[in-house]
């Protein structure tokens, strides 16, 4: 090939492959992209670098190299969609240069063609478009880097390799792209085997000597595959019912993905970004055409192999091989929804399309020189439908909305379609449109806590709270250690007045998930405005341990520790309170409240070892500044804590000035008792709290809670 048509080929393939993804640029960003990217906080920090490649459950799956992507970008165009969306782009349209690359190193008619479809296949829009899926097209990358340099290390077109040392410099840049690969998605892992079925396909043997080199191509993947295989159980979540199949069962399913897999090649018609999960049965006999007709149809392949060549044999082994692993044999997280993606399929379609463009290829060059002529234009008029479709399928991924409802009209039965609209369209504050959707998912899949807790979600925001407690009930008996569940429940309790039920749920939220903030606050507000309540009639005693408990499940909450503070001091257990206020005024300095308190039980005491009288003066002066001289109560404090310093002329003339301010305001009970207060200091008395009282006049804390959030 010239220098000219091989430049010319470079630019029409990048160029088409940019057209046909124009969409991409304006989609936004969808389902996992918020744990993959924009709640990811390991992008946010320098250190989150280090976590992503030494701590696995920082990040949603043990992909490094990805996520280290990510965190580039974050840097480069923080949250911008379009920034992602292009790299995925370029990375696929790379990924067709290199396929084109490799195909020729293999000396297969129709490279370039193979190369094009792959790169305008509509079946690979949703691992182009969809940011999460950046683990196929930077894997594919790797994959395909890995395969070139050991396709130089070792020639299959020859017997044997070119100079020694360049053949160890390409088996080095071969092993680091494969590791890198593994690194980006472990489906990778295939790469040794798909050169050896290479090997067999060009030499039609495999030697030891072909083996040797890629042991350690094997044992790097096998450890990251048992890894991943480890990681998708215990962080990703793939275990329970959905996952506990029989071998039989799993066979079922890998026999008839296999056909669909090739079905949607062939034929890339109604794509979904969820299909429908299909019901395996292994008492219903059709369902084992399937599987049996895969066999047969390698069996065949074997059998006419002297005839047809080994090719065709080997793009079907390449083809199943690579899907190995999203087959059903192994477990992996999108089995809870269905058994097929077109993800899935991003590397093994290489299989497939490199068979179908040498084929259509040999066949031309069969042909006349005319004809030759004419039957190029099947392959162009193939790639612009391809181009159009792609155009037209990234559209479906410009927003959530968008994605669920094409989702919901090829996939009818796909519940988490149903259920993700639903919670779509309820965080856009469209409740009343969001329950009808939520509502079919519920009855589509009845055992799921999670569909009946968002349709719980839509009944409380829209106020229709009792039958948003009666879901949440079905839900907790379904899933009784779902924080999130408990979260909402306790949530709408207190919406309700129910603060006692509210507390307990909103307790068990916490305990259950301690990254939650949310419920720590709303745990808070509910333990505040049921404690107020305790407080206002006189029971301090059920307050305190309602609050210390809260303290310790809510720690940051300032509210609960003032209130905890005052309820401590009304209960006499002055020591405690002083603590708590001290503890209090340490983050809130300025507190008008807690200054007068902590100032009256350090001035007031009956116990001589807690008086602290200069420091209760100082607290107290504080305070009367921050009132402006204005607050009676204060001013009552600060007379007892200069008396308690033997400054009684000053206490008297303070307490004289609180007299006048109480009888302004017509608080009687104050004016009588600083009346008998004035009597003590006038015959240099200072008062003290009577061992039998607990808390004297001090203030209870004031102020409506927030309120309650449900994220």
């Amino acid at each position: 090939m010239s220098l000219k048509t091989a430049v010319a080929g470079t630019l029409v393939l990048l160029a088409a492959t940019v057209v046909a993804y124009v969409p991409a640029f304006y989609a936004g960003f969808i389902w996992d992209d918020d744990d993959y990217v924009t709640d990811n906080q390991t992008l946010r920090t320098a250190d989150g670098l280090y976590r992503i490649w030494f701590k696995p459950g920082a990040v949603p799956q043990y992909y490094p190299l990805v996520h280290t992507t990510y965190w580039i970008e974050y840097r480069l165009w923080g949250l911008n969609a379009a920034g992602y969306h292009a790299v995925n782009v370029v990375l696929h349209a790379v990924n067709a240069l290199l396929l084109w690359l490799v195909l020729r190193q293999l000396e297969l008619p129709g490279a370039w063609i193979a190369a094009a479809l792959f790169a305008l296949h509509p079946v690979h829009v949703e691992s182009v478009v969809w940011v999460t899926e950046r683990k196929n097209t930077l894997s594919g990358l790797f994959y395909l880097l890995a395969l070139l340099a050991y396709l130089r290390f070792r020639p299959l077109s020859a017997v044997q390799p070119g100079h020694p040392r360049r053949a160890a410099l390409f088996y080095i840049l071969a092993l680091l792209a494969f590791l890198a690969a593994l690194a980006s998605k472990t489906v990778t892992c295939s790469l040794p085997a798909a050169v050896l079925l290479l090997t067999w396909w060009k030499r039609g043997r495999v030697t030891l000597r072909d083996v040797a080199p890629l042991v350690p191509f094997f044992a790097a993947g096998l450890a990251m595959g048992l890894f991943t295989v480890h990681m998708e159980a215990t962080r990703v979540g793939a275990r329970g019912p959905e996952w506990e199949l029989s071998f039989v069962q799993r066979l079922l399913i890998a026999g008839r993905a296999l056909w669909f897999y090739a079905g949607k090649l062939v034929w890339p018609a109604n794509l979904a970004f969820i299909y429908e999960r299909w019901e395996v049965d292994v008492r219903v006999g059709w369902q084992y055409l399937f599987p049996a007709g895969a066999l047969a149809a390698v069996g065949a392949l074997w059998l006419g192999r002297r005839r047809l060549g080994r090719g065709p044999l080997v793009a079907v082994l390449f083809f199943a091989g690579t899907l190995a692993p999203a087959l059903g044999f192994v477990n992996v997280y999108p089995m809870r929804y269905s058994f097929v993606a077109d993800h899935f399929q991003y590397l093994a379609s290489l299989g497939v399309i490199a068979l179908a463009a040498g084929a259509a290829a040999s066949v031309a060059q069969r042909l006349g020189p005319r004809a030759r002529r004419a039957a190029l234009a099947v392959p162009a008029v193939v790639l612009l439908v391809f181009g159009v479709k792609v155009w037209r399928q990234s559209l479906i991924y410009d927003d959530l909305e968008t994605l669920w409802r094409d989702t919901l009209a090829k996939s009818p039965t796909a519940y988490i379609a149903s259920n993700n609209l639903g919670v779509e369209l309820g965080r856009q504050g469209r409740g009343l449109e969001a329950i009808p959707h939520l509502e079919l998912a519920v009855r589509q899949r009845p055992d799921d806590a999670q569909c009946r807790t968002n349709l719980a979600n839509a009944y409380a925001d829209v106020g229709r709270l009792d039958e948003a407690l009666q879901v949440y009930a079905v839900a907790l008996e379904l899933d009784p250690r779902n924080a999130l569940t408990h979260f909402n429940l306790g949530t709408t309790y207190a919406q309700t007045g129910r603060l006692e039920e509210a507390i307990s749920h909103l307790t068990q939220a916490v305990r259950l998930d301690r990254r939650k903030p949310e419920a720590r606050t709303n745990l808070a507000q509910a333990v505040i405005q049921r404690a107020g309540m305790l407080l206002a009639d006189g029971r301090a005693h059920e307050a305190v341990p309602l609050l210390t408990e809260a303290a310790r499940d809510a720690p940051g909450s300032l509210p609960v520790r003032f209130l905890l503070a005052q309820a401590l001091g009304e209960t006499g257990r002055t020591r405690a309170a002083i603590a708590q206020y001290r503890d209090y005024l340490a983050a809130q300095p300025d507190d008008l409240l807690a200054l007068n308190a902590l100032a009256w039980y350090l001035a007031t005491d009956p116990d001589p070892a807690v008086r602290r009288g200069a420091e209760a003066v100082q607290l107290a002066e504080r305070a009367d500044r921050l009132a402006r001289h204005q607050d009676p109560g204060v001013l009552d404090t600060l007379a007892a804590a200069l008396a308690e310093v033997g400054d009684f002329e000053q206490a008297v003339t303070v307490a004289r000035q609180a007299r006048e301010l109480a009888e302004r305001l017509g608080i009687a009970d104050l004016v009588a008792e600083l009346e008998e207060r004035i009597r003590l200091y006038s015959s240099h008395t200072p008062y003290h709290t009577p061992a039998s009282a607990a808390g004297g006049h001090v203030p209870a804390a004031s102020g409506q809670p927030e309120t309650l959030r449900r994220p």
